[in-house]
C-alpha cells in the first residue's frame, strides 16, 4: 500500500506542485487549503505524513499541529515564509518532526519525505532483529516499538515520531553517552536539517516525562545517556 501523505496549504500553486511531485514518487496524496480541512482529513483517512503551512487564513499551522498532538502521532513538517530560529524552535517543541522555509526545493521535500520512511523502515527492521530494551513489567517507562506508542506509569505519552525514536536509541543504550552527532545519525540518518534540533527534541522528552522522571543526563560537552534511576 502506499504511504498518504496530507498536503495543507492555502496556495493552491504550492499544494499542486508538491501534489504532482509526490505522486510521481508513488505516494498517495490528499489535500486541504485550510487547517480545518486538514483535522477534518486527519479524521476521516489513515495519514502517513502531513506537510503543513504555517499561516493561513482561518487556522495557522501551529495551532493545527498542536490539534493533531492531541490524538495523533503522524509525522508533521512545517512549511513556513517564517525563517527565523525562534520559529524553528516553537514548530519542533509544539511538535512537529521537521521545517522547511520558503521558498523551497520541492526535491529537497520529497527527499526528506522518502528519507523519513527510509528511516522508520530500517528502524522496524532493527527492532524485529532486537529484545526489547525495557522487558521488566514494573518498569514505569514502556515503549512499544510496532506502535511508536510510549507509557510512563500506563499513561500514555504525546510523543512525536523523532521524539519517540530518539528515547528508543537512547533506552537502548541504557547508562552510555551518545553524542548529538550519533543521535541524529540514528533518528535523522540522510535526511536534511541542523543537530541543534536533537537538542530541542530533547528537551521536549523531558518536559513530558516530568521532573520526577530525570531518565535522559546530560554529559556537558557530550552527549546525553539514558538511565532509569528516578530522581
Amino acid at each position: 500500500m502506499p504511504k498518504t501523505i496530507l498536503v495543507v496549504d492555502d496556495d493552491e500553486e504550492i499544494v499542486k506542485l508538491i501534489t504532482k511531485s509526490l505522486r510521481y514518487e508513488q505516494f498517495a496524496i490528499i489535500s486541504a487549503c485550510s487547517g480545518k480541512e486538514a483535522l477534518s482529513a486527519l479524521e476521516e483517512n489513515h495519514i502517513d505524513f502531513i506537510v503543513l503551512d504555517i499561516v493561513m487564513p482561518d487556522m495557522d499551522g501551529l495551532d493545527v499541529c498542536r490539534s493533531i498532538r492531541n490524538s495523533f502521532n503522524v509525522p508533521i513538517l512545517f512549511l513556513s515564509a517564517r525563517d527565523k530560529d525562534i520559529d524553528k524552535i516553537v514548530g519542533l517543541e509544539i511538535g512537529a518532526d521537521d521545517y522547511m522555509t520558503k521558498p523551497f526545493s520541492i526535491q529537497e521535500l520529497v527527499s526528506r519525505i522518502k528519507a523519513h520512511f527510509r528511516k522508520v523502515d530500517r528502524l522496524f527492521k532493527e527492532w524485529d532483529e532486537l529484545s526489547p530494551s525495557n522487558e521488566k513489567a514494573d518498569a514505569p517507562l514502556i515503549l512499544n516499538d510496532k506502535t511508536f506508542e510510549a507509557f510512563l506509569n500506563s499513561r500514555k505519552l504525546d510523543l512525536s515520531t523523532k521524539e519517540f525514536q530518539i528515547l528508543s536509541i537512547l533506552m537502548r543504550h541504557p547508562n552510555h553517552v551518545l553524542t548529538r552527532e550519533q543521535i541524529y545519525e540514528n533518528v535523522w540518518g540522510d535526511e536534511y536539517g541542523e543537530i541543534n534540533t536533537v537538542t530541542v527534541h530533547i528537551k521536549n522528552i523531558r518536559k513530558k516525562l516530568g521532573s520526577e522522571y530525570d531518565f535522559i543526563k546530560t554529559i556537558w560537552g557530550i552527549g546525553y545517556k539514558y538511565t532509569e534511576r528516578e530522581q
